[in-house]
């Protein structure tokens, strides 16, 4: 009926069919990922297959591998952006929300199947929650209070997150670089402070952290390669011969000699700069641009060190850690704030040479450098130890932490089976499915591992009926353990924004029953 008032190229999806296809996106979309999950998930292989892109990634990060895939099912899209926000809020669960979101919409067509209404399997969904929530946060663990054990706690965090991820054979070497970098912060949890630098070349075991800031640039030929005491002058600015830069003007002249009386000037003016950049004070000179073969010579005279073209992500990196502000004019020395550090000097790591800072303005200022054997390599090191840090400042925000291994999820789904005994109508049925969905994620990832799932959960559900209440999945012996002894802990924050999103988008498509796909309105004669 509705298609005699819509425009040609408006289709619409009713009923069944809507539902549908939205679950059976998102159910894809979950069955891609779900490989990945646990210490022993497999990677994927991305391969851009652009004319100008062919590069090749391999990761194992949710968010990494929705982010690269371009979808046609809203649903499926519906995933991919609670992925990513997991990334961005905690950094680490995007697989395991994803999945958890898929496995929901497989219980819910099973119920639909059974005549129940969706409202009502969203309203049990919310009781389920609300009891999953409670069960989840009586079960957290907080040792913030003594700065040993919360250390302990947080290298234990970085371990789980770790050991999933492609440096899972060095997971406690590298826990300790995630653990130092982010006890530098002292709870400001900037985590520009803590810079990411990638050299091909050595083992991954070769990586250390640098307690200084480092940047990959060169020094200027002739200027001194190491400054104590160093004033930083940041700028974004041409130093590139000032030239007439008025689009389409012309200068005529009538002889070489005006020529060179024009260049002069020129230079003149690029000689006045670099003297207002001096009277400021600095020994060492940082710009955003390029510095040409002019003003590099009148530093070198000066004996203040140049350093040109630190991009934008670095030059704003430098103004955090050194106190200073990037500035563009020079004509009022006293309103601007130069940065500060100890030590300025060339360093080698492998074959490069780099600039190292020490002694920063910001004392928690560090560098983690990265060594492996190919930029592949270094590319996946680098994602898992940002998932590390990001679950590790997150974790300092909120100091509570869980039991790994698949333990809170069997937890959480005995707190809901509990209730459904007390919980009339069909909302009990919703209830019990939820649970079954939370039950699926240790069963993925024993499944995973190449263990039996079916025996491995259901003897984890009898050790929490018995009150073992710590146990999980000890996915290196397939077996049940206790996660305490065993060391295998969570972020709280991490866990619940995982059960809070899967399941508020799940009940959002749950609830769709149209999709109305519009064309785009065509433009009156062609143009633009």
């Amino acid at each position: 009926m509705e298609a005699a008032f819509m425009d040609s190229g408006t289709t619409v999806d009713k009923g069944e069919n809507a539902r549908l296809s939205s679950f059976v996106g998102a159910i894809a979309i979950a069955d891609l990922v779900k490989t990945t999950l646990g210490p022993k998930g497999m990677d994927k292989i991305l391969q851009r297959i652009s004319e100008h892109d062919q590069s090749v990634s391999v990761t194992n990060d949710g968010a990494t591998i929705l982010k690269s895939i371009n979808l046609d099912n809203a649903a499926a899209k519906v995933l991919v952006d609670i992925a990513r926000v997991q990334d961005d809020e905690v950094g680490d669960g995007t697989t395991s929300v994803a999945v958890l979101c898929g496995e929901l919409l497989r219980e819910a067509e099973d119920l639909i199947n059974q005549r129940i209404h969706p409202q009502t399997i969203a309203e049990g969904w919310r009781l389920a929650r609300k009891a999953a929530r409670e069960a989840l946060e009586a079960s957290t663990v907080d040792n913030s209070g003594d700065d040993a054990k919360f250390r302990e706690d947080l290298h234990m965090i970085a371990r789980t997150t770790l050991s999933s991820k492609l440096v899972t054979y060095d997971k406690d070497y590298f826990a300790d670089l995630a653990v130092d970098a982010v006890m530098r912060l002292k709870g400001s949890n900037n985590l520009d402070h803590i810079q990411v630098l990638k050299k091909a070349g050595g083992h991954l075991r070769d990586s250390y952290l640098e307690e200084g800031f480092l940047l990959d640039k060169k020094i200027g030929v002739g200027q001194p390669k190491r400054i104590e005491n160093a004033k930083i002058l940041l700028a974004n600015t041409s130093m590139d011969t000032d030239k007439i830069k008025i689009y389409g003007s012309r200068v005529r002249v009538d002889s070489l000699n005006k020529v060179a009386e024009i260049e002069e000037a020129e230079k003149a003016r690029m000689r006045q700069k670099c003297e207002k950049i001096i009277a400021h004070g600095c020994n060492v000179f940082i710009n955003r641009q390029l510095i040409y073969n002019l003003p590099e010579s009148i530093f070198t005279e000066r004996g203040v060190m140049a350093i040109e073209h630190a991009d934008f992500d670095g030059i704003e990196r430098l103004a955090a850690v050194t106190g200073g502000e990037v500035v563009s004019t020079f004509d009022r020395p006293d309103l601007v704030t130069m940065g500060e550090c100890d030590v300025i000097e060339e360093v080698m790591i492998g074959e490069d040479k780099v600039i190292r800072l020490g002694g920063c303005k910001s004392g928690e200022a560090c560098t983690i450098v990265l060594r492996g054997a190919s930029s592949h390599i270094l590319d996946e090191a680098e994602r898992s130890l940002h998932d590390a840090l990001c679950v590790l400042t997150a974790t300092v925000k909120d100091p509570r932490i869980i039991r790994g291994g698949g333990c809170t999820e069997v937890l959480m789904a005995q707190a809901i089976d509990r209730q459904v005994e007390s919980t009339p109508g069909k909302k009990a049925l919703a209830m019990a499915s939820f649970a079954r969905a939370l039950r699926q994620l240790p069963a993925i990832v024993a499944d995973n591992g190449g263990y039996d799932s079916a025996e491995l959960v259901t003897q984890l559900r009898a050790a929490h009926a018995s009150g073992k209440n710590t146990y999980g999945l000890d996915m290196y012996n397939g077996a049940i353990g206790d996660m305490t002894e065993l060391g295998v802990a969570e972020s709280f924050k991490s866990k619940l924004c995982v059960l809070m999103s899967a399941s508020e988008a799940a009940e959002m498509i749950l609830r769709v029953d149209d999709i109305i796909r519009c064309a785009p309105r065509a433009r009156e004669g062609g143009g633009y």
